[in-house]
């Protein structure tokens, strides 16, 4: 079980999360969607301490962590039951697609360099890129960045994955294949965690919808109720906006 309890985050004055409590199952795809601004993606970075909320409460399976209180350690051992896969990719220039997919598990996990890069090579093959493992970032498209990105958080066989708009930063013609492998990594039940604009792809992968607006959690449940007979005014608005 994933458990948030009273989630807060404020920049000055404002509040860019305003006491989110939401719970994950195992196995559980949750798609958040919502107009921009309304901390999505801050509410992923939160769950990880890329953003250090000012209150709440984060549980992943036996592991509990105050933000108000969270030590250094507590953050790493928080850190270590998730995985993040940016807008932007992340992607460390001077490394080889392997060699970005080994990093953290050699930093971060302390696993021989022998058993990271054979893992890191399992993955490359999974995602269709055995072919790109000696390629650096610049020689790779970026739907094939972004699938490097997947590849390194598919890796990390983590608790909870979390995707901050995986395809924004995409040319339409690499969204495809990005979004390809997210079902496929969705096929194994992985835990998941899903700030997108993509509502057809909602539709597709989710078990639960939940509607973020001004920092709070408006409306949730399965896409068929969310999405084709929601409840909430603002809900029903921001679809018509996006054209669903």
């Amino acid at each position: 079980m994933i458990s948030v309890q009273g989630l807060t985050k404020r920049f000055d004055s404002t509040a860019v999360l305003d006491g989110i409590d939401l719970e994950i199952e195992p196995g559980e795809r949750v798609v958040v969607i919502g107009p921009s601004g309304t901390g999505k993606s801050t509410l992923l970075r939160c769950l990880n301490f890329l953003d250090r909320p000012q209150a709440g409460t984060i549980t992943i399976g036996d592991l509990s962590v105050d933000a108000a209180k969270a030590s250094r350690a507590d953050i790493l051992a928080l850190r270590r039951r998730t995985a993040f896969v940016f807008q932007n990719y992340a992607l460390f220039a001077n490394k080889t697609a392997k060699e970005n997919i080994m990093e953290a598990l050699v930093t971060v996990q302390k696993r021989p360099k022998a058993d990271a890069e054979a893992r890191a090579l399992e993955v490359l093959r999974e995602t269709g890129l055995d072919n790109k493992a000696d390629s650096y970032p610049a020689a790779l498209s970026g739907g094939q960045q972004q699938r490097v990105g997947i590849g390194r958080a598919m890796a990390l066989d983590a608790g909870l994955m979390l995707f901050d708009e995986p395809t924004s930063a995409l040319d339409p013609e690499w969204v495809g294949e990005v979004l390809d492998l997210m079902r496929r990594v969705a096929e194994q039940r992985q835990t998941m965690l899903i700030v997108t604009h993509e509502i057809q792809f909602a539709r597709e992968i989710a078990d639960r919808v939940v509607f973020m607006d001004g920092g709070r959690i408006v409306e949730q449940g399965p896409p068929g109720k969310v999405l084709d007979a929601p409840s909430d005014d603002r809900l029903r608005r921001f679809l018509r906006r996006v054209g669903q």
